[in-house]
């Protein structure tokens, strides 16, 4: 057998950040701008530890993190976690420390993004226009849909809101990753307590896929972009389902707006 090779310095630690939400928001891209950060070790993979495998353990959880080093921030990232009921109070009994990211999209685009990856992976699922409504000429919207649940963020926010406080929560624009990521991920860094060093002369924009990539990776420091499943085109929606969601969401988009104090400009 083979000498081991030199231990890895440092020690693996809980996450002191976690983006907990949302689902096909722009949280993969996050996880990938700042883990470019030398001060920052990220899981790759999300673990599920709040939702699905908590009764693991929380050495189980803190085996699964990169090693730090004292002066590095280890961040995990798993998306479902902002819609799930006792996520809150679990992180919050690891840590009432923990930063939490949560990156947010016009809820009408998250949700056709969201219905354009399960196509792609069951092509027989009934139309985005039959799951939306329970009943389409009332515009009564079938809300137990969880691509349409998980957009109604200031009803989730509010079991967030429960155990954190807001200054504790840092709230990135979906769409403002994709036409300004240095500006965006430089508020992720002041937000981390981190330098800004991740900045403009981090990206370019890539025509093709319509989002911004990383000139050099972390690992490898060759370009990287986010993988084929990212910038999918969505599947076409009559317009008029469009308009009935975008009456849908108002309500809560404007209650949301008002908690966090931010306008995210989805009307």
């Amino acid at each position: 057998g083979s000498a081991p090779g030199p231990a890895r310095p440092g020690t693996k630690r809980l996450p002191r950040a976690i983006v907990v939400g949302v689902k096909k928001g722009g949280t993969r891209a996050v996880l990938e701008f700042i883990r470019v950060h030398p001060e920052v070790r990220a899981l790759g993979t999300e673990p599920h530890f709040f939702d699905r495998n908590y009764h693991r353990g929380l050495e189980w959880y803190r085996s699964l993190m990169p090693r730090t080093l004292d002066s590095q921030i280890t961040v995990e990232k798993t998306p479902s976690y902002f819609v799930t009921k006792e996520a809150p109070r679990r992180i919050f009994n690891m840590s009432r420390d923990t930063k939490l990211i949560v990156v947010v999209r016009n809820p009408v685009t998250r949700a056709i993004s969201d219905y354009t990856q399960t196509l792609s992976k069951k092509p027989d699922i009934p139309t985005f226009e039959g799951l939306t409504f329970r009943n389409r000429s009332l515009g009564l919207v079938d809300t137990s849909w969880n691509a349409i649940r998980i957009g109604m963020y200031a009803v989730h926010l509010e079991s967030w809101l429960q155990y954190f406080p807001l200054s504790q929560i840092h709230f990135v624009s979906g769409e403002k990753l994709i036409t300004d990521p240095a500006g965006e991920m430089g508020k992720v860094q002041d937000f981390l307590g981190i330098k800004r060093v991740i900045t403009d002369k981090h990206f370019y924009f890539n025509k093709t896929k319509g989002f911004p990539c990383l000139k050099k990776s972390e690992s490898s420091g060759l370009p990287r972009c986010l993988g084929k499943s990212k910038g999918r085109t969505h599947v076409q929606i009559d317009p008029e389902v469009i308009e009935q969601l975008r009456d849908f969401y108002r309500p809560y988009n404007i209650k949301f707006y008002e908690t966090v104090g931010q306008d995210f400009r989805w009307e």
